[in-house]
């Protein structure tokens, strides 16, 4: 006969961070999509009559924040779990198993995208205009929304108990704030040494549930 297979779920512990801005937070989700689309639809030799528009920098900014259904502020939930498991690298973490055993819980979804999202406590944002060069060298301005230090935020945590403890990714999260960083120009951006925005400190840990 052969014997019984016994499946051991996972143990998903959860907590909430409460985190604080100790460095602006700039955002940026693309907004082109919908122009890129109609550009395409219109085909080249049309694109090429079109009489280019004002520049609207504080409408560009706009486009940029990630918007909830409900009318708040956020920033992609994917941000926090990215950070995450980059920080692993700073604590001799196997980055492997971040990637399977720690998930950010959405606040809510981007009204046009369905981005999920985590939820800032922000008041409204400035506009923030900077130049970058693209790709074929041209210098261009982008307009981005930016808080200054002190927004917030709520971070809800689900993760596997069996690979990280609480101290685990609490440390983690720590490294997240001061090291790593969330949003455009943090330290660890994929495209520079970053500006150091986006970097918070943990004010509070609210275990939820999955550890006694």
């Amino acid at each position: 006969m052969s014997e019984p297979i016994k499946i051991t779920p996972p143990r998903i512990a959860r907590a909430t961070f409460h985190i604080e801005g100790i460095a602006p937070l700039m955002t940026a989700r693309f907004s082109k999509k919908a122009e890129i689309k109609a550009g395409m639809e219109e085909g080249g030799s049309s694109r090429s009559k079109r009489k280019r528009d004002p520049r609207d920098f504080d409408a560009d900014a706009r486009g940029a924040a990630h918007i909830a259904a409900e009318g708040w502020y956020g920033i992609h939930a994917a941000a926090f779990r990215n950070a995450a498991i980059s920080a692993c690298r700073l604590v001799g973490f196997k980055m492997t198993l971040a990637k399977l055993s720690i998930f950010i819980e959405p606040d809510g979804y981007d009204e046009e995208e369905g981005t999920p999202l985590v939820k800032l406590i922000v008041p409204e944002p400035r506009t923030s205009i900077m130049h970058v060069r693209n790709a074929t060298g041209v210098i261009d301005l982008r307009a981005r929304p930016m808080w200054a230090p002190g927004w917030k935020a709520e971070v809800r945590i689900a993760w596997d108990l069996d690979q990280f403890s609480l101290t685990d990714i609490s440390n983690l999260m720590a490294r997240v704030g001061q090291q790593v960083g969330v949003g455009e120009g943090r330290p660890d951006s994929r495209e520079s040494a970053g500006l150091g925005y986006g970097l918070f400190s943990v004010s509070q840990v609210m275990v939820k549930e999955g550890i006694k």
